[in-house]
């Protein structure tokens, strides 16, 4: 068995990768659906949005898997991250990289996969939408569309968030900056108050004297 190949930017990508915050997150339906038409438009078994971490990869959303992580070692995803072209293994049983993996020779007998990498709003690979089947398989020009339509559908989303994100907290900061200029005026004119108040029992004792 190969072991996926290093990205070269991997402390960066695993940095944006945390950034996004869907690590070991509860599914959420605008993922979800994704999968979902993935393994019904193609006509997959199995079908996931798989983030490659450090030493793993979780999936975010699945379909036809009962598990939520495997090691990165053994994953398909962990290759597919190294390019930005869509991944495919037509017969797992054939291909030397995989052809050992205990995800082809034990459950749940991976014979044909193909991932499109996902992007960090930043531009960094950090995961796939993928398909999988027990029997090998070849995608026609059409499907390998579907796919990378989705990829493209996943990128947007992400990218939106963190600009909805990037929005509230500016938003945040200015009302923040704003809070403290009030507080900072009132503050001045308190201690002005008091300046004047001083000042005029000052000049009356000095009269009556």
């Amino acid at each position: 068995m190969q072991r996926p190949p290093k990205v070269p930017d991997e402390d960066a990508r695993l940095k944006a990768l945390h950034a996004m915050r869907l690590l070991d997150t509860p599914a959420e339906k605008r993922f979800d659906w994704l999968v979902e038409y993935a393994a019904r438009e193609l006509r997959m078994p199995m079908s996931l949005i798989s983030l490659v971490d450090g030493h793993r990869q979780w999936f975010k959303a699945r379909v036809g898997l009962d598990v939520s992580e495997t090691a990165c070692d053994v994953a398909f995803c962990a290759h597919a991250i190294a390019s930005d072209e869509i991944f495919i293994v037509e017969d797992a049983t054939r291909d030397p990289r995989f052809a050992d993996n205990p995800l082809v020779t034990g459950e749940p007998r991976i014979r044909f996969y193909a991932g499109a990498p996902l992007k960090s709003p930043d531009g960094h690979r950090i995961g796939t939408i993928c398909v999988l089947d027990t029997q090998p398989r070849r995608l026609e020009p059409q499907e390998l569309a579907i796919l990378d339509a989705l990829r493209a559908v996943f990128n947007a989303d992400v990218r939106m968030k963190r600009g909805r994100l990037g929005s509230g907290q500016e938003q945040g900061r200015a009302a923040d900056r704003r809070r403290a200029a009030a507080h900072a005026g009132c503050a001045r004119d308190q201690e002005a108050g008091v300046s004047s108040a001083g000042a005029d029992g000052t000049a009356g004792t000095s009269a009556a004297a």
